[in-house]
């Protein structure tokens, strides 16, 4: 089930690929089929540096059950030590 709902955000973080570490700008998110993970959809995530191109890109590729327990867990941990 192919929605193309795809969800663009920038952000502020660090990811590391195969050159090593490199700082992040944005992320895309989004539901369809994975490049990687066997199965028919995911929720994927693309992290990127838009300023240095296709290497500065971590990709994660998650089953919706992963992707939502993922979610809770990250709300959690930032109320839990009092981050907004």
């Amino acid at each position: 089930m192919c929605t193309y709902q795809t969800e663009k955000l920038e952000l502020n973080g660090s990811g590391k690929g195969p050159e090593g570490w490199f700082s992040l700008s944005s992320a895309t998110v989004y539901f369809d089929h994975p490049a990687h993970y066997p199965a028919e959809h995911s929720l994927n995530i693309d992290f990127l540096n838009l300023d240095r191109g296709a290497p500065s890109r971590v990709a994660v590729e998650l089953d919706p059950a992963s992707a939502r327990r993922l979610a809770r867990v990250i709300l959690e941990t930032l109320q839990a030590v009092g981050e907004p």
